[in-house]
C-alpha cells in the first residue's frame, strides 16, 4: 500500500493547483484520476488574468495554445455589445496536463471505488493511504459522495446542463462570441476560437428551469448550429456535441470534515453569472492546501461567486430573470453562508 501525506482525487485545475502548493510546502502528495493525462476535457476554456496570477503563470511561459482577447462580443435579442475585458482561451487537454506535470506531485491513473477512514487515515481501495484527503473530482467526485453529500445536498435550481463540441477548425473570426437568452434559453451559448486551428462551441442553461419549460437542450443546439452557419462562423454541419452537468455556487455550508476537503466543482463553485469554474477551482484548491500546511481555517470567503467581468452583465441577466431564483436561494442562505 502506498502512503503519503495527502491524496488528491482529481487531476484537473482544482486538484493540480492544490497539489502544487502542497508539494511546494514539503508535503508528499499523490494525485489520483480515473483518466490518463493528457485527457480530453470539454470546456469553453477561457481563463482570466486573475487565474494566471493565482497560478503564478506568465502567459509567455505557457507552452501550448493560448489566445488572448481584449474584448468579448455579446449578443442579446438582436443587439450587440462589445465588452472590454482581457480573457485567454486554452485547450483543457493541454492546460490540465501542463498544470498536473508542473505540480511535481506523484500521479496515478486510478478509478476510486471505496474510501474508508481508519485510525486517522484515509484508505482508498486498499491501495493508497494518507492523513489528508482532497476531493477534486468534479461533479461526480467520490470524496463528495463518501463524506459530503448529506452535509451539502445539491440543489436542482443550481444545476447547469451543457452541450459542447471542440474540434480542429480553420476559423476566420478571431473573436469570442457569447449569445444570451436565444429562443428563451435560460442561459447562453458560445463560440470560442483557440490558437492554431481549434474551435469550441457550446450551449448551457439552468437544467431545472428548462425542465419546467419543457425545453430540450438538443433542439437549442440545432438552433445554435443554424445561427453559427448564418453568421458564417462555422461552415461545417458535422458537429457532435457531448453533454455534461455541473453546479453553480450556492449555500455551500461544509467544505471540510475532519481531514477531508472538497474543492472546485466537487463543492459546486461555478460563478453565478457566467457559470465559470476554472477560477474558483484554482483558488479553492490553493486555500485547501494552505489549510493543510498551515492549520488555517478552510473557508470560501476568498473564492469569488461572480466572474471578474463587467458587472452590468450580471445586472442584465438578473433583469431578465435568468438568475433571479439563484439570488433568492443564496440570499435565503445568508449570502452564500461562507
Amino acid at each position: 500500500m502506498k502512503s503519503c501525506d495527502v491524496i488528491v482525487v482529481g487531476g484537473g485545475p482544482a486538484g493540480s493547483s492544490c497539489a502544487a502548493r502542497l508539494v511546494d510546502g514539503g508535503a508528499k502528495v499523490i494525485v489520483l484520476d480515473r483518466a490518463e493525462f493528457p485527457r480530453l476535457k470539454l470546456c469553453a476554456g477561457w481563463v482570466t488574468p486573475k487565474v494566471m496570477s493565482d497560478l503564478k503563470l506568465d502567459i509567455c511561459d505557457y507552452p501550448h495554445r493560448l489566445n488572448t482577447f481584449d474584448h468579448l462580443k455579446a449578443h442579446f435579442k438582436g443587439l450587440f455589445f462589445k465588452i472590454a475585458t482581457t480573457q485567454h482561451s486554452i485547450r483543457r487537454l493541454e492546460f490540465d496536463d501542463f498544470l498536473l506535470l508542473r505540480s511535481g506531485a506523484e500521479f496515478s491513473t486510478h478509478r476510486v471505488k471505496a474510501i474508508a477512514r481508519t485510525n486517522g487515515s484515509y484508505i482508498i481501495d486498499g491501495k493508497f493511504r494518507s492523513k489528508f484527503l482532497v476531493g477534486a473530482g468534479g461533479t461526480s467526485c467520490p470524496v463528495y459522495r463518501a463524506f459530503f453529500r448529506e452535509e451539502n445536498p445539491r440543489s436542482k435550481n443550481l444545476q447547469v446542463a451543457a452541450l459542447e463540441y471542440e474540434f480542429p477548425y480553420d476559423w476566420d473570426d478571431e473573436n469570442c462570441h457569447l449569445f444570451f437568452l436565444d429562443n428563451g434559453l435560460p442561459g447562453y451559448s458560445w463560440y470560442v476560437p483557440k490558437q492554431n486551428g481549434f474551435l469550441n462551441c457550446g450551449i448551457g442553461g439552468m437544467a431545472e428551469r428548462m425542465r419546467r419549460r419543457r425545453m430540450d437542450l438538443k433542439s437549442h443546439w440545432v438552433q445554435l448550429q443554424e445561427k453559427l452557419s448564418e453568421k458564417g462562423l462555422v461552415k461545417t454541419a458535422h458537429m457532435a456535441p457531448t453533454g455534461y452537468s455541473y453546479y453553480l455556487r450556492g449555500g455551500v455550508s461544509t467544505v471540510r470534515i475532519e481531514n477531508a476537503f472538497i474543492v472546485g466543482d466537487s463543492a459546486g463553485l461555478a460563478t453565478l453569472d457566467l457559470a465559470e469554474g476554472i477560477g474558483p477551482a484554482v483558488k479553492s484548491g490553493q486555500l485547501a492546501a494552505d489549510s493543510i500546511l498551515l492549520g488555517s481555517e478552510y473557508t470560501l470567503r476568498k473564492v469569488p461567486a461572480y466572474s471578474p467581468i463587467k458587472p452590468w452583465i450580471s445586472g442584465l441577466l438578473d433583469k431578465y430573470q435568468i438568475w433571479k431564483e439563484l439570488r433568492k436561494l443564496t440570499q435565503s442562505r445568508h449570502r452564500l453562508r461562507l
